[in-house]
């Protein structure tokens, strides 16, 4: 049966000899680069193109055509090549569109030897660009599998081969389309496809006849928002991605202040509330539609540009009714101030009229905010779909055909934000990997939260519970081995909320209990902090001791202070501050208020962990824009058996590959 991808899902490849077929509305040139691990094609003996079409393992077409099929022998490729990319270009000869959008989606597919269709892409979500990557076919480890890329690029293959690091980029491309249109015939007239322009040439292979019935036609990419990033100077932008079509003249910034407030003798025009700039604006929304190299890091960079949209698109509703609110009491003032107006009905007058302005100009503000947020839901529910599971709800699909990652992936889903005018758009709350500060869920009593809707013993269960959830998800998204879980237990009060971990055998060491056994599990994960440290200031890595576990650390402390002594607290301190460097990570269970009786002593520790909460709450302060985003921890579905299934094969894995 064939696998039918989306933008940046991947598939094993079963077979080594392959054919490529592309399918496309009008003339197009296929070519492929051969790439190194990196994806670094090293010089122009590693392009398969239209003037020199066979390479060691590959073979593609002569000229530009419709239809194209390459032949591909993975067995035959050198062993320095890890990736092979298949690309389409529009040719530069004669008439051609303004851009892939102008075309039906091209259309690939792997095919074996048998003919039996394996894998199949249709390339949408394109607009001005000229040139793509489609497909990328990369080495992972002894086996090979594909992934469906869609990568635009509006400067062409220019850009797309510099993005590559080939040297002689732009004389390539040049070589390329010489030897287009040497394959051309003499122009015979005009011609179109399937309703669709193509290029004057109609008697290319293909040209009058191909396939224009692939899929829809393309829309234009939209351009993705600058990624949020908290942890340094890391730009994501792709320096080539083709801009969008612009639907409306610019809007202003959404970070302008409210307008100065009116005089006596004019009011200025209300300020301008910008609209979001979303991939559903006037055409459907793609999942994995931002900037970046990977599927995880496009679709990462775009959960990061849908937060920015809704705190922009909000923060400038709120400076709207800010200003209709000024402006309303401002009119107040001035009417009142008049003793004339206070004579009859003057005044009742222009109270009506200042309501009513106030009214319009909120209900102004209000539509434009639906509009946005209308856009960023349409987003929302295309995106969630596609999240790999690290991304994803415990209720996703992805997670009921989970299996043991190869490699760790970019971020971790630890719950979901929104905002008071936005309550049914949730936004993923993705925290870079590896983490760079501890977790401590906040099991004490929450402001804002209805004593009679979570007690004391309630809150602790639910704050321990989320620690499970979380932890198993961090187990889950490492690959078996690379993650080794420690749980410290001392009054053994988180028995049953434990269970899970307990029962899938995925612990390395049962709970440690009592004074004796929180000192023990400290002072093992403290010697292993001193050993990494001194190991990597040395350069002596080689030098550890053997029975050193290198894997990453995960401790769970539950109910912090019992069971700690001075020692264990100034152990526990010193694993908050230098353990997330060398692999050590902490994931606290405590109420803050049971370890008043150490001060200010605490303090740092607390302000070095990330706090979370195991019921909805609005503590994550935004200072960009002000906002107080609410929280809501990601718990697997009540009575649902996810989180047991996840965690049994995250112990299989682990079993099968001796960790």
């Amino acid at each position: 049966m064939t696998a039918e991808l989306v933008r940046g899902q991947n598939h094993p490849l079963t077979r080594t000899r392959l054919e490529v077929r592309v399918s496309a509305g009008g003339r197009v040139v296929v070519a492929a680069t051969l790439g190194d691990a990196s994806g670094r094609v090293l010089d122009t003996d590693g392009v398969a193109h239209p003037g020199a079409p066979s390479i060691p393992g590959l073979e593609t077409s002569p000229g530009a055509a419709a239809d194209h099929r390459l032949a591909l022998d993975l067995e035959a490729l050198p062993d320095t090549v890890h990736r092979v990319h298949l690309l389409l270009a529009l040719p530069r000869s004669g008439e051609r569109p303004a851009g892939f959008g102008a075309l039906p989606a091209p259309f690939t597919a792997l095919v074996g030897p048998d003919g039996t269709e394996l894998v199949s892409y249709t390339v949408t979500g394109l607009g001005a660009e000229s040139a793509v990557v489609a497909l990328e076919i990369y080495r992972r480890r002894d086996a090979w599998k594909v992934r469906a890329v869609g990568q635009g690029y509006a400067g062409g293959l220019v850009d797309l081969f510099g993005d590559q690091g080939l040297p002689g980029a732009a004389e390539l491309a040049a070589a390329i389309d010489e030897a287009v249109a040497r394959s051309e015939p003499r122009p015979t007239g005009g011609t179109r496809a399937a309703g669709v322009p193509v290029e004057r040439s109609a008697t290319v292979d293909g040209a009058a006849g191909g396939s224009a019935g692939t899929g829809s036609p393309a829309k234009p990419l939209p351009t993705a928002p600058p990624a949020r990033n908290d942890d340094g100077p890391i730009d994501y932008t792709h320096r080539h991605r083709a801009p969008a079509a612009p639907a409306a003249p610019p809007a202003p910034t959404a970070s302008a202040a409210p307008v100065d407030a009116p005089g006596p003798a004019a009011s200025p025009p209300p300020p301008s509330v910008p609209s979001v700039p979303s991939a559903s604006a006037g055409r459907g929304p793609v999942a994995g539609d931002a900037a970046g190299w990977s599927p995880d890091e496009r679709l990462y960079n775009q959960v990061w540009g849908m937060f920015e949209d809704l705190a922009r698109s909000v923060s400038a509703y709120r400076s709207a009714v800010d200003f209709a609110e000024s402006r309303r009491e401002q009119e107040l003032d001035r009417a009142l101030a008049d003793p004339h107006a206070r004579i009859g009905g003057a005044s009742d007058a222009a109270r009506e009229s200042a309501r009513a302005k106030y009214v319009s100009l909120v209900d102004r503000a209000r539509a434009v905010l639906d509009r946005d947020l209308a856009q960023l839901t349409a987003e929302s529910a295309v995106v969630e779909t596609a999240l790999p599971a690290a991304f994803a709800r415990w209720d996703n699909a992805v997670w009921q055909a989970y299996r043991a990652p190869d490699e760790a992936p970019m971020a971790l889903r630890m719950g979901d934000l929104h905002l008071p005018e936005a309550d049914r758009l949730r936004i993923p709350m993705l925290v870079r990997l590896p983490l760079e500060r501890g977790l401590w869920i906040d099991s004490g009593r929450l402001e804002g939260v209805p004593a009679s809707s979570a007690d004391g013993d309630t809150l602790r269960r639910l704050a321990l519970e989320t620690a499970v959830a979380h932890a198993a998800r961090m187990l889950a998204a490492h690959p078996p081995g690379q993650l080794t879980l420690h749980v410290i237990d001392a009054a053994g009060a988180g028995t049953n909320a434990l269970a899970p971990l307990l029962d899938s055998g995925v612990l390395a060491a049962p709970p440690a209990r009592g004074a004796h056994g929180v000192n023990r599990t400290l002072e093992h994960l403290t010697r292993r902090v001193d050993l990494v440290q001194m190991a990597l200031r040395n350069q002596a890595v080689d030098a550890l001791p053997d029975d050193l576990d290198t894997a990453r650390q995960l401790l769970i402390l539950h109910d912090f202070p019992h069971g700690f002594d001075d020692r264990a607290v100034t152990r526990l301190r010193y694993l908050a501050d230098e353990g997330p460097e060398v692999g050590v990570h902490l994931l606290m269970v405590a109420d803050r208020e049971d370890a008043a009786a150490y001060g200010p002593l605490l303090d740092p520790l607390w302000r070095s962990l990330l706090r979370l909460t195991p019921v909805p709450d609005d503590h994550l302060a935004d200072p960009w824009v002000g906002h107080a985003w609410t929280y809501e921890p990601l718990l697997p579905p009540s009575g649902g058996r996810v989180l047991h299934r996840v965690l049994a094969e995250v112990a299989a894995a682990r079993r099968t590959r001796g960790s």
